[in-house]
């Protein structure tokens, strides 16, 4: 349990931390215990030289332009050490058989040290990987013994991480039974039989090999582009179920999941339906998406097309990458979010209820905004703690030779954020901050709360680059609550609980989803929202099957994390 106290960085003082390298460690800790003060960019770019992230993207480009070398890395925020602080995963690539790096390559785990600056532990963390290529993470307690393990999807094989509790990890993918030789892209943890075990879904992507790559460019001057997934074979995707013992299932065979052949890049597990059981969105690349509804009992029914999501307004299959569920409009149901290829724009599916849904990017300024963009990983989450969920893309388009026959489209894109304006979601990008005047090969995107302020952070995996640490400055006029869940007859993570929260004259309801945006994973903790209200009436509870507990909890502060667990209500944290 969490007792540290909570250090909330000033604007000022962070500000002195940007403009000065190497600051000595006894300096940080005091600068970072000030009073929030100023204003700024919404989002501030935090330096290597700050952070002390030092990693840096391999992406393994080649003359051969091999499809796996475009389409990492992914990224995470989590919580290794129970610390109480949101630490950072990094997935790098690694040997291959197209690729032998010259000097071994490492993924990076970087522990949080609470003054806003991170240290390198992933060898002595035994999680540096680089025997596969890497993709992507997914990252949560699927033994329900305290402690968030790590699934690192890759062109190869799966690796499974499972932590020790000590500040160390074991590889236990072989014991587990969830190496899925192939290519594996995004994956989420969820429990969708209700048993109180995290189960496994891995999107699987194309079928692939170095000695079936296709050309693809200009036969004249014998230049190779990147290919459009479209002239690769689909494969299905994976279900695994969580046996208790440590070990997994692969159940997908003979149901929907295991027949709907797709080129699956990002999924997200949610309640589409309310009926208590979490379905997945699935994005696919070249080909429609699919919807997979859970009917229970181990039934899924793939619904895609029936619930207009799978296609373009026009009928045709786009170029899905990045997903995301939330409750945009507040009316109880969960909207879905998918990023698609440049001249296709993003489609925001607004919940029409009856497992039915209604394109309205347009409506939102999404759709315009997104013409010229190829968009990966992204979230719905509400940054300024005004309690409506808002939501932030990242880009970069697949092919780095784009600009060879391209005027308007650029292989590096910037950065877009739309803030929840009550009625609609309306793009507030010019007004973000400076990052947001830059370019990048954008991929996987986490969000996190790294300082403990309750504004919510984000970090931007790059192709071949380093990562993008985004301080979050709004809000400061806003109260918030933050909220650990700890399942007890449920889920530890309590993925798939149902929030509620009153504050001055209003009542605002969470899902608690997971996974979503693109090969990533975030901070499992919830930051509600109050607005200008000082004071929390109540949080309620309903708790994921199997116990379906409600319980409302009154009393609490704000402005600071508190744990809730199952059972025992708010427990000092």
């Amino acid at each position: 349990m969490d007792r540290s106290p909570i250090i909330v960085p000033s604007r000022r003082c962070f500000l002195r931390l940007l403009g000065v390298a190497g600051l000595s460690a006894a300096v940080r800790p005091s600068c970072f215990n000030a009073p929030l003060a100023g204003a700024g960019p919404i989002f501030e770019e935090v330096p290597p030289a700050v952070s002390g992230i030092s990693w840096t993207h391999d992406n393994a480009i080649s003359a051969n332009r091999y499809l796996p070398e475009t389409m990492g890395p992914g990224v995470a925020f989590f919580d290794y050490d129970n610390d109480g602080w949101a630490d950072i995963f990094l997935v790098n690539s690694g040997a291959s058989d197209f690729y032998t790096p010259s000097s071994p390559l490492k993924n990076a785990l970087y522990r949080n040290n609470r003054d806003g600056t991170f240290s390198d532990v992933t060898d002595k963390a035994g999680v540096a990987g680089g025997k596969q290529f890497g993709m992507g993470c997914a990252i949560a307690d699927y033994d329900n013994d305290g402690y968030a393990d790590i699934l690192v999807t890759a062109y190869g094989r799966c690796t499974l991480y499972h932590n020790n509790g000590d500040g160390t990890f074991s590889d236990v993918t072989d014991k587990a039974g969830v190496a899925a030789p192939g290519w594996t892209t995004s994956a989420v943890w969820f429990d969708y039989d209700n048993d109180g075990k995290l189960d496994l879904f891995l999107c699987s992507f194309v079928e692939f090999s170095p000695t079936s790559n296709v050309f693809c460019g200009d036969n004249k001057l014998g230049k190779r582009f990147y290919c459009i997934p479209r002239v690769f074979k689909p494969t299905p995707s994976l279900l695994f179920h969580n046996n208790g013992d440590g070990t997994f299932t692969e159940v997908s065979g003979g149901t929907d999941i295991g027949r709907a052949k797709g080129k699956a890049l990002g999924v997200v597990a949610t309640d589409i339906n309310n009926d208590g059981l979490l379905d997945l969105f699935v994005a696919n690349d070249t080909v429609q998406n699919f919807l997979f509804a859970n009917r229970g009992k181990g039934a899924w029914d793939e619904i895609a097309l029936a619930a207009e999501v799978g296609f373009s307004v026009n009928g045709t299959p786009r170029s899905g990458m990045g997903v995301d569920a939330g409750d945009v409009n507040g009316d109880g149901k969960q909207d879905l979010f998918v990023a698609n290829v440049d001249q296709e724009m993003f489609s925001l599916y607004r919940n029409n209820g009856n497992e039915f849904f209604t394109d309205v990017a347009g409506a939102n300024g999404v759709a315009q905004a997104t013409r010229l963009l190829s968009g990966w990983g992204l979230k719905f989450f509400d940054y300024d703690n005004d309690g409506l969920i808002d939501l932030f893309l990242a880009n970069g388009h697949p092919d780095d030779m784009i600009e060879n026959y391209s005027q308007q489209v650029k292989y590096k894109e910037p950065l877009l954020l739309f803030h929840h304006e009550g009625s609609r979601l309306v793009n507030v990008s010019p007004q973000a901050g400076p990052a947001f005047t830059k370019t990048f090969p954008a991929r996987g995107l986490a969000v996190g709360d790294f300082t403990n302020d309750g504004r919510i952070d984000v970090l931007v995996g790059n192709n071949g680059g380093a990562p993008v640490l985004l301080k979050n400055n709004a809000g400061d006029a806003n109260h918030w609550l933050g909220i650990r869940l700890q399942g007890t007859g449920c889920n530890r993570d309590a993925i798939g609980a149902t929030i509620t929260w009153s504050a001055g004259d209003v009542v605002r309801t969470r899902f608690k989803s997971n996974g979503g945006s693109y090969l990533s994973s975030h901070d499992m903790r919830e930051v509600l929202g109050l607005g200008a209200a000082a004071k929390v009436n109540w949080v309620e509870i309903k708790w994921p099957q199997p116990s379906g507990r409600v319980e409302r909890i009154t009393d609490l502060p704000v402005d600071r994390y508190v744990t809730i667990v199952e059972g025992k209500g708010r427990v000092e944290s």
